[in-house]
């Protein structure tokens, strides 16, 4: 069992948060973004799970009125598969329950296999499809819904 925690994500992370970004995703965020929604984003829920120090793990996500989108997620290469990215979005899930969240919706590549299977083992179903919602390659995202009260 891996020893980490999940707290709420500071300025201080932003460095490792954004170098977790860069290497997760092919359409990174600018640091900038990360900064102004742990600082200034009454909507954001920022979270991080940390091991020693270092960042293993990080989800962005915005609450509105009863919704929950999660907007960003990912894992350290070094620390996937080993159920952290799902402990993480648990623990966000659960939070924004708390708060009064009825419901959490989220846009994933249709090509990104491992997040939908992540996914649906919390219970998000398919609800609609966004075409060449993905600017570096047109690659068309499916959107994903799922009833918090119900979960």
């Amino acid at each position: 069992m891996m020893n980490y925690v999940i707290r709420k994500m500071t300025v201080e992370d932003l460095e490792q948060v954004v170098a977790i970004d860069q290497i997760s995703f092919t359409l990174p965020w600018p640091p900038r973004s990360f900064h102004f929604e742990v600082t200034d984003n009454p909507a954001s829920r920022c979270w991080v799970a940390e091991q020693d120090g270092k960042i293993i793990a990080m989800l962005v996500a915005w609450f509105i009125v009863d919704e929950l989108h999660i907007a960003s997620i990912a894992t350290h290469p070094d620390f996937l598969r080993q159920g952290v990215g799902g402990r993480l979005l648990e623990h966000a899930l659960r939070s924004a329950k708390e708060e009064g969240a009825l419901t959490s919706f989220l846009e994933v590549r249709e090509s990104n296999d491992a997040a939908i299977n992540l996914y649906r083992k919390f219970g998000y179903a398919e609800s609609g499809h966004r075409e060449n919602y993905y600017a570096d390659n047109g690659e068309d995202a499916i959107l994903m819904t799922l009833n918090i009260v119900a979960s």
